[in-house]
């Protein structure tokens, strides 16, 4: 990695400990590209689908947002995409480095692909190759154990569950700081 963050060899190396599924690369998402933008919002929709299901809550603020909205934000993204440039899953975050804090926005895999090792490869990857020593922290609908338990086998610790509206609970997780080598 160079002092401006990762090359793009850097992020198309995949991370030693995840492998990334055959025929699937890591790669850097430019939402500003009108097709991608649109390809990671359906995923996202589809995505989205499964967790309000999956949490019994359909008021997931991303359910609603919109194309313009999503793009608008200022965050990362990282996807897995195919040898036929199909994006099967992404990440999304923003960094505070002056307060040494990610917080990963959200992680979505298009159910076609679900199961696969696509959302531990991304955020290994995140977590190896682009972010820096500092914290992290990322919160799904507490009732996702799919999500729960990949966050606590990532290293996560789970912190206080909140309600941001009612009948919606989400848990929080938050990594420490990686031990420098």
């Amino acid at each position: 990695m160079s002092d401006n963050g990762p090359s793009d060899n850097d992020l198309a190396r995949p991370s030693p400990r995840t492998p990334m599924p055959p025929g699937m690369l890591v790669r850097e998402l430019d939402l500003s590209d009108a097709t991608v933008a649109a390809t990671v919002h359906a995923v996202g929709l589809r995505a989205y689908a499964v967790e309000a299901e999956l949490i019994g809550f359909d008021g997931i603020p991303a359910l609603s947002e919109s194309l313009q909205d999503m793009t608008a934000r200022p965050l990362s993204w990282l996807g897995a995409v195919s040898g036929d440039g199909t994006v099967a899953a992404f990440v999304a975050w923003q960094t505070d480095t002056g307060r040494r804090l990610t917080h990963i926005d959200r992680v979505c895999v298009d159910p076609a692909w679900f199961r696969r090792g696509l959302a531990s490869c991304l955020l290994d990857h995140l977590l190896t190759k682009v972010v820096d020593s500092g914290r992290v922290r990322v919160s799904t609908g507490a009732a996702n154990q799919p999500a729960v338990k990949l966050y606590e086998r990532l290293g996560f610790r789970r912190a206080a569950d909140f309600s941001p509206v009612p009948g919606l609970r989400m848990a929080q997780f938050v990594r420490p700081p990686r031990q420098q080598a």
